[in-house]
C-alpha cells in the first residue's frame, strides 16, 4: 500500500513539475524552451545548476569539447566573437539551449581555448570559448551524439583549442 501511495505521489509531483515548466512559444528564457522540445532535453541544461565543467572527448569528428556528462557543445556561426551577446534568441533556444554556469571561471579539463561567460538577457551566465557563446543541441540525447554538426551550415562542434570543427 505504501509503495502504491509513493508511486502516486511521484506521478503527481511529475505532473505538477511538467505543468510549471510549460513555457510559451517564442520566449527567450531557456528552461521552458528546452523542456517543450521533449522531456529528455532538460538533461543537457543540468550542469547549469552546479556550474559548467568542460572537458574533451573523442567523437566521430575527432576531439571535441563536451560538458561534464559528455554531451557535445556547439558554436553558432551567426554569433560575433567577443560581442558579449548571443544571436540565438526566441525559438532558436528551444533547439539550441545555452550552456549556463554559476561560476565566472568554469572548471575545464583538456580545453585550451579561453573560457569566459556572457550575461544573457535574463541575467544568466552563458559559457563562452574564445569569446563565442556555447550551446547544446536538443536532439543530442546521449554522450557522444553530434547530430547538430553542420546543421543549416551554421552550427559546429568545438575543438579543444576553441575553434569550430567544420
Amino acid at each position: 500500500m505504501k509503495k502504491q501511495l509513493g508511486i502516486g505521489l511521484a506521478v503527481l509531483a511529475l505532473a505538477a513539475a511538467l505543468t510549471a515548466c510549460g513555457g510559451t512559444p517564442g520566449t527567450t528564457t531557456t528552461t521552458p524552451a528546452a523542456t517543450t522540445a521533449a522531456p529528455t532535453t532538460a538533461a543537457p541544461t543540468t550542469p547549469a545548476a552546479t556550474g559548467a565543467e568542460l572537458k574533451t572527448a573523442t567523437s566521430s569528428l575527432g576531439q571535441i569539447v563536451v560538458d561534464s556528462k559528455g554531451m557535445s557543445l556547439y558554436f553558432f556561426t551567426k554569433d560575433v566573437k567577443d560581442s558579449g551577446t548571443s544571436a540565438c534568441v526566441g525559438a532558436c533556444l528551444a533547439a539550441w539551449p545555452p550552456l549556463f554556469t554559476t561560476s565566472d571561471s568554469p572548471k575545464v579539463d583538456g580545453v585550451t581555448g579561453k573560457i569566459g561567460t556572457i550575461t544573457t538577457a535574463d541575467g544568466k551566465k552563458q559559457v563562452t570559448i574564445n569569446g563565442m557563446p556555447v550551446y547544446y543541441y536538443a536532439k543530442d540525447k546521449a554522450a557522444g551524439d553530434v547530430l547538430g554538426q553542420n546543421f543549416n551550415t551554421a552550427w559546429y562542434v568545438i575543438s579543444p583549442a576553441g575553434e569550430m570543427i567544420k
